[in-house]
């Protein structure tokens, strides 16, 4: 199995992204500098690998110390280290007499190249009766499925990344009013993840207000903020590598009409009986079909819907309001890596598996069905939710999402 670590990308002339490493290598070498590169062998002479940029202290004047060949052994307990130079020799050794390869093509061209070049080398020898790598594996078929199930540590560092959204969403009510702009509440979250030690945001935060929320990636965060209208943030930190992905969405002067309060609830009720529906062998696909009805049926109590519920979930009628699916893998990525089907099934839960739960409704600006009031307003309700032996544990049920915790914790400030 090969794996190089993610490129550096310029943000503009000679200024640098920041960087962050490609998952399945961090997974696996928890090393996360540049120009590096993993080899694991197995068999009778199994070993690992690192190729890595040797220590240059003209560099670490501009960029910072790095580990350095002599202190990788020691440091990150691989078999062998060697210059990130050799390893194009090195590959050639090592691939020699082996006959599959786990190696994901195409994501870096540069490291495709240098791949298809050694194996063109050995291909020459096949004459003299060599062997050489005639399959090549996507490293996902192995890789992902073990990233999928998560061990002790991995499910900790997850937890402290909610733990540490949390804090901010909970910032966030306490400090909301409105007519601030939306990027003054993303800075307050930036400054929240920052300020308890996470590395990074999970992803972008989105910060939408009023019809913004109907937007499902909105992302500039550029609108201020109105008395009357609803605020949906959905934002998570990045802490040891795990992500958090949390939504909450909440009154911008503090309390919900009555109107407002009929739809979030509709809302909450749909994620807490999908939440409920998380078990081992239940489905992503059961526990959708169950915050779908739950959704149907508050539609229709509304008068948004007419049809009975069965016509309009097989209709399709709802997806106007409803158009995402209702979990997702969480992990190291925000939309972790594990097949959604098996064999051509929807594949059945485990325990140690993480999920969000995340139904919302979104109401268009123009849909004359929706009442006036609800117009341009987007509710999602979003938890990370890790499988047990028994059923499930909502790693994040401590942050406010009742609508009368979220009065109260606004109402407080």
């Amino acid at each position: 199995m090969l794996l190089f670590s993610a490129p550096v990308m310029v943000r503009n002339n000679d200024v640098e992204h920041e960087y962050r490493q490609d998952s399945d290598f961090y997974y696996l070498a928890g090393f996360d500098e540049p120009d590096s590169a993993l080899l694991l062998k197995s068999g009778p002479d199994s070993t690992s690998i690192l190729f890595l940029r040797e220590r240059d202290p003209d560099r670490e004047t501009w960029d910072g110390p790095s580990l350095g060949v002599e202190n990788a052994v020691r440091e990150l307990d691989v078999d062998e280290a060697y210059p990130i130079s050799a390893l194009t020799e090195k590959l050639k050794e090592h691939l020699t007499g082996c006959e599959r390869l786990y190696y994901s093509i195409g994501y870096n061209s540069v490291a495709d190249e240098q791949v298809i070049s050694t194996l063109r080398r050995l291909r020459m020898t096949i004459r003299r009766g060599g062997v050489w790598p005639m399959t090549i594996v996507e490293v996902g078929a192995v890789l992902h499925e073990m990233r999928l199930r998560k061990e002790a540590n991995e499910i900790d560092s997850l937890r402290r990344a909610i733990e540490v959204t949390g804090q901010a969403h909970r910032a966030v009510f306490a400090m909301t009013r409105a007519g601030q702009w939306e990027y003054e509440i993303e800075a307050l979250l930036r400054a929240e993840f920052r300020k308890e030690g996470a590395e990074r945001v999970a992803y972008s935060p989105i910060v939408a207000s009023g019809p913004n929320a109907t937007i499902l990636h909105h992302r500039s965060n550029n609108r201020k903020t109105v008395a009357g209208e609803l605020i949906l943030v959905d934002a998570g930190c990045e802490y040891g590598y795990q992500s958090a992905d949390i939504t909450r969405t909440f009154p911008a002067n503090g309390r919900f009409s009555p109107l407002q309060r009929a739809a979030y609830e509709i809302v909450l009720s749909a994620q807490e009986k999908a939440i409920h529906a998380i078990m081992p062998n239940s489905t992503l696909e059961a526990i959708h079909n169950v915050a779908v009805r739950e959704l149907v049926s508050g539609l229709k109590a509304l008068g948004i819907i007419e049809s009975d519920v069965d016509s309009a979930i097989e209709a399709g009628t709802y997806k106007k309001y409803y158009m995402h699916r209702t979990s997702h893998w969480l992990g190291m990525d925000v939309h972790d890596v594990g097949a959604y089907h098996v064999a051509g099934k929807p594949r059945r839960l485990e325990p140690n598996m993480v999920l969000t739960v995340e139904p919302g409704l979104y109401f268009p600006v123009s849909d004359d069905a929706v009442p006036a009031e609800l117009r341009g307003t987007g509710i999602r309700i979003e938890d990370d939710i890790l499988v047990t032996t028994n059923g499930f544990c909502d790693l994040s049920q401590s942050i406010p999402k009742k609508p009368d915790e979220i009065e109260t914790v606004m109402s407080r400030s």
